[in-house]
């Protein structure tokens, strides 16, 4: 679909979804970098409902991704919005993915610009600060939001919205799953040593983003105005989310990071000791066991391996996206040997 056919199939469906046959674009959808599995757009409408008057985003899911994903999104933005937190409040999410080509979101567009543009100081700040206040909040509001959603949707013939994934049990068994049906017998081993090696149950969950890394953070002026990029919330332990923090940080190439050019030198050889500091600081604050924390490190470069091999094996030749067709796979598999002496393979890039 192309972007022009988009914006008319969105123009077509919110006049009927919202009821003004009058609507129209004030600004067409154009499109945003960042989402390497998703479709991003801005855009602004005209004669819209007062909730749809401010600039917006559309966040189209891949074709591959369930419906029910879009909703768990809206859920987990709106519930942490309502508990303080500044994440974009979605405004509909729609399951129907013949509608766009994939399910998708409408949200609020936040103000700020990524925090990878700020001084690596504000950035180490800023990010330990949203951190620490994602993980301040009552995890439990969140579980029982989505159970609620659940149910609504159920009950009116939408599908469920397999909130049970969200936690550690299920995201194990939903990682096994995938592994196990999608043929990625060279990710069998590191699958059976993930579920041979789970930590115990932590006294307290919290709410932890699952990809939090300062090109999710937005600022203005030198303080947060939001973070964005949801759909890897997770009910656990608060050193899953430092080990999903740690991972981004230290294996992702830094060539994927949306730097500058001039600047990914400077961030190669200032971010390790970057990423020590970060954990360190979040130590200061939180306690945190560190065999949890290597076990979840593991666990974080096994989601993005499982991740990485579907795409592999899914794309056409020299279709592929550039996270995926980068040496990031291979990282995650070293990294992930490093700590389990468990050697995943993957799936070779198709030319």
């Amino acid at each position: 679909m192309t972007d022009t056919d988009l914006g008319r199939g969105l123009l077509e469906y919110l006049r009927v979804e919202l009821g003004e046959p009058s609507l129209e674009f004030s600004e067409s959808p154009t499109r945003i970098s960042g989402g390497f599995d998703t479709q991003i757009f801005s855009f602004r409408l005209r004669r819209a409902p007062e909730a749809y008057a401010g600039p917006l985003v559309l966040r189209v899911l891949g074709a591959q991704d369930p419906g029910a994903r879009a909703l768990r999104e809206a859920v987990t933005q709106n519930t942490v919005a309502s508990l303080g937190y500044p994440a974009p409040r979605s405004l509909l999410a729609v399951a129907d993915r013949s509608v766009l080509g994939g399910a998708f979101l409408i949200m609020e567009r936040l103000p700020g610009e990524p925090l990878t543009k700020s001084g690596l100081f504000t950035v180490r700040r800023i990010l330990l600060d949203m951190q620490w206040r994602l993980h301040a909040l009552d995890s439990e509001a969140l579980l029982q939001a989505l159970a609620r959603a659940d149910r609504v949707s159920v009950s009116t013939g939408g599908p469920a919205l397999g909130w049970e994934t969200m936690t550690i049990d299920g995201h194990l068994a939903r990682l096994e799953q995938r592994v196990a049906g999608g043929g990625l017998a060279g990710l069998s081993a590191a699958s059976q040593w993930l579920r041979a090696h789970r930590p115990p149950e932590p006294t307290r969950r919290v709410i932890c983003h699952g990809d939090f890394h300062p090109q999710n953070i937005l600022v203005s002026g030198g303080v947060a105005t939001g973070v964005i990029d949801w759909p890897n919330t997770i009910v656990a332990d608060p050193a899953y989310d430092v080990a999903s923090t740690k991972t981004i940080l230290g294996v992702t190439p830094v060539a994927v990071l949306g730097l500058p050019v001039a600047l990914r030198w400077i961030v190669a050889a200032v971010l390790p000791g970057m990423v020590k500091r970060y954990v360190r600081d979040y130590r200061q604050r939180r306690a945190l066991d560190p065999t949890a924390l290597a076990y979840y490190e593991a666990l974080c470069c096994m989601r993005q391996l499982v991740r990485t091999a579907e795409n592999r094996l899914r794309a056409q030749p020299g279709a592929l996206n550039p996270l995926d067709a980068s040496s990031f796979g291979e990282a995650m598999a070293a990294r992930f040997a490093a700590i389990t002496n468990v050697a995943p393979t993957l799936p070779p890039i198709k030319t």
